[in-house]
């Protein structure tokens, strides 16, 4: 059974970039996930991550993205090696890439699977801090945590729902 790790990557401060840390709220609050499955709030991608990659065989990148050439609030799904390190490119708004920790752990000899998610946000640089999501990305936000519990349950992750209830398993979603 692979172990899989989910990342969630953003500032609550910053506007549309919060949008990561609000699902991963959200699916602590109301689901329960396997013991081979870890979530974590990191606020932003940085080599003190290298764990992850040494403890995990996959590692799920959710974040804010830019430059996509896609309208505000559109959900992606790509490789780490997809996110340019320059500008005009679909990039991260954090300077350390998923693509760029993989790599970094792959010279201490460790290796994981990265997959990423992203929503192409309205506002990259808010001209102060604040709390909250554009409107497009507001609306995005389901379809962001619902693309993540899709790649949780496409590799046979039994998700419980916060009461108990089984959510999915075998690959598949229960019907309500």
């Amino acid at each position: 059974m692979e172990t899989i790790a989910v990342i969630f990557v953003g500032n609550r401060l910053m506007l549309d970039d919060g949008v990561a840390p609000l699902i991963y709220d959200e699916l602590v609050r109301d689901y329960r996930f396997p013991a081979h499955v870890a979530l974590f709030d990191a606020a932003c991608m940085s080599l003190d991550l290298l764990h992850v990659v040494r403890d995990f065989d996959v590692v799920i990148a959710v974040d804010a993205m830019d430059g996509t050439e896609e309208p505000a609030g559109t959900v992606l799904k790509f490789a780490p090696e997809d996110i340019a390190g320059r500008a005009g490119a679909m990039q991260s708004l954090h300077e350390l890439r998923l693509v760029d920790l993989l790599h970094s752990a792959v010279l201490l000899g460790f290796e994981a699977e990265g997959v990423c998610f992203g929503v192409q946000v309205e506002n990259a640089s808010p001209s102060s801090l604040c709390e909250g999501l554009t409107e497009p990305v507001a609306a995005a936000r389901p379809i962001l945590r619902d693309a993540v519990l899709a790649e949780l349950v496409s590799r046979n992750v039994e998700i419980r729902r916060a009461d108990g209830t089984l959510f999915a398993r075998d690959g598949r979603r229960i019907q309500e």
